[in-house]
């Protein structure tokens, strides 16, 4: 699921943890940390190596 708001786009993610390492091997890297709010979600930015950067969450 894709959510776009205020010039960001969001990725609704299943397992947050296997998209980065999927991600990093193609030049992704995590901005800051990964983090996780209370029981509800957990949530990370991540930057592309176009310089891209995306958030990206998984509930």
């Amino acid at each position: 699921m894709t959510h776009k708001r205020a010039g960001r786009v969001m990725f609704t993610v299943e397992d947050i943890d296997d998209t980065l390492a999927r991600l990093r091997k193609h030049g992704a890297q995590l901005v800051g940390e990964l983090v996780q709010y209370e029981d509800s979600y957990r949530l990370c930015y991540i930057r592309g190596p176009e310089g891209l950067a995306q958030e990206t969450s998984q509930r």
